[in-house]
């Protein structure tokens, strides 16, 4: 190879590995939305966006799920009226648990259905279990997937999560799924406790900012369209599928 040809090519190839390094693959910026480091006591070692996953509370939570003094301490007569569903209405209650907010939405929705949607067979057998003591018939118990509602696309005009989202091993994943089985225009109401507020009596991997809950449903998708503040713990957000 002549000296002239030599240079040329040493040339192109310092360019291209410049080019390539201001300008990192796609693919690899893609392979994973997700890090692992160190584990705090309540998390799992997972993060998405600078936010720590944090453990799964399970199906044992159950009764603190169903606790007498729930209502009182964090209003849930106000969050399900806040809802604003209509009697046709189909939504979905993911990470459902026990079904404390499904059973109350079922009864707001008669001609509707609500779709009690948990990863947990333990949590889906409570639920299939207090729908044949009431004789619940617009309620359908579904086992997702740490992926996947395992709903049809387009199916729903709502779907609520209250105090999971945090938890979710596949935040991304999931908030795409949820989106894919919302009806153009279908709304998400998002509840976490605020992490804004340290009077808020929870664990911190167990709380979230707005400003991440609306970071994290913009990546997956979903428009923010407000929050309410009725609720004395938790953030009440409303994101909507572009329609």
């Amino acid at each position: 190879m002549k000296i002239a040809q030599f240079i040329t090519l040493f040339v192109w190839g310092i360019i291209t590995l410049s080019f390539l390094s201001a300008f990192p693959l796609e693919a690899e910026e893609k392979k994973s939305h997700y890090t692992i480091g160190t584990a705090t006591r309540d998390g799992i070692g997972k993060f998405y966006m600078g936010r720590e996953i944090s453990k799964v509370m399970g199906h044992l939570g159950a009764s603190w799920l169903e606790r007498p003094k729930r209502e009182q301490e964090e209003r849930t007569d106000l969050l399900v009226k806040g809802l604003d569903l209509k009697p046709t209405d189909k939504i979905a209650d993911i990470g459902a648990g026990s079904g404390y907010f499904s059973f109350r939405m079922a009864k707001l929705v008669p001609e509707g259905k609500v779709f009690a949607v948990d990863i947990s067979p333990q949590m889906v057998g409570m639920v299939r279990a207090k729908m044949a003591q009431l004789k619940v018939t617009n309620m359908e118990p579904v086992q997702s997937t740490i992926t996947q509602t395992k709903l049809p696309t387009n199916s729903i005009d709502a779907a609520l999560i209250v105090d999971a989202y945090h938890e979710f091993s596949h935040p991304l994943e999931m908030a795409t799924s949820i989106l894919n089985s919302l009806k153009p225009g279908g709304k998400l109401i998002l509840i976490e406790y605020r992490m804004e507020d340290p009077s808020v009596p929870i664990k911190l991997l167990h709380k979230m900012s707005e400003k991440q809950a609306k970071l994290e449903m913009q990546v997956a998708g979903f428009k923010w369209e407000k929050t309410l503040t009725m609720l004395p713990q938790q953030h009440f957000m409303v994101f909507r599928k572009p329609g």
